[in-house]
């Protein structure tokens, strides 16, 4: 019985060894996107994708650029308030989730005023595989919560 414990002991310490961990550390070394060189990717990649003219990529790349200083914003406030320590009340957390579908109410009356019919379903499909590529991501983490990299 104690030589399979002390076996089982020994997988169990071998596997956590054999798998590389990203730490905190390492994680804030790596190589980050400027927000100005995210959006220039987002608007070529939209440009490819729908197929956008010269008049389309102009505006386009203003409503990128407003959305993704919102995102910014939000993103520090949310840092903010997790590092004070404070959980979120349900008042805020509705808040803040009114504020977001509000937002992205208003991006898709922009988007719709700058693209074609064609353009706009095209659009509201890459935004739907978008939301399900994130939930896919999401189940996937909930399921596994040690932030490993398996090779």
């Amino acid at each position: 019985m104690k030589k399979l414990f002390v076996l089982a002991l020994l997988v169990v310490g071998m596997n956590n060894f054999a798998q590389e961990k990203i730490s905190k550390r390492e994680k804030a070394e790596m190589e980050r996107l400027s927000p100005e060189q995210r959006q220039q990717l987002q608007l070529k990649q939209l440009t490819l994708q729908l197929d956008l003219n010269a008049a389309q990529q102009k505006e386009m790349s203003v409503i990128l650029a407003d959305v993704s200083k919102k995102r910014e914003a939000a993103k520090v406030a949310y840092k903010s308030k997790k590092e004070k320590g404070t959980p979120l009340t349900s008042e805020e957390r509705f808040e803040m989730k009114n504020k977001m579908l509000d937002e992205k109410i208003a991006l898709k009356a922009k988007v719709k005023k700058v693209l074609n019919p064609e353009q706009m379903m095209k659009w509201e499909k890459m935004q739907q595989h978008r939301k399900g590529e994130l939930k896919k991501r999401k189940a996937e983490k909930s399921n596994n919560p040690k932030n490993t990299i398996e090779k």
